[in-house]
């Protein structure tokens, strides 16, 4: 039975326990004397699980969307360098709302 981190995160030290009794590998040798981060990390390493859940961008040009914050941000800069700061306030808004489009488009 194939399991994921968010599975094992949420099981007990007993059900994690019953888990590496069947699976014969070093990262879970001594796995009743483990406590739940020991163990959940050999389980881990044991199955092959990554131990942390990748999140994916759907529906957007993330990549496009970068390169105009990059883009924001030197103008941002340059902003800075000068006395002059009335665009800032609008510039800092715009990185704003592109990192928030990013992070709404997060799976």
């Amino acid at each position: 039975m194939a399991h994921t981190y968010h599975e094992l995160k949420e099981m007990t030290v007993a059900q994690m326990r019953e888990i590496a009794k069947d699976i014969e590998h070093e990262a879970v040798k001594g796995a009743t004397q483990m406590n739940k981060d020991h163990l959940l990390k050999g389980l881990c390493t044991a199955l092959g699980i990554e131990m942390h859940e990748h999140h994916e961008v759907v529906g957007i040009d993330k990549a496009g969307i970068k390169i105009k914050i990059r883009a924001l941000r030197k103008k941002r800069d340059e902003i800075l360098a000068t006395k002059d700061r009335q665009d800032l306030h609008g510039v800092l808004r715009q990185i704003h709302a592109l990192k928030r489009t990013i992070r709404r488009a997060t799976v």
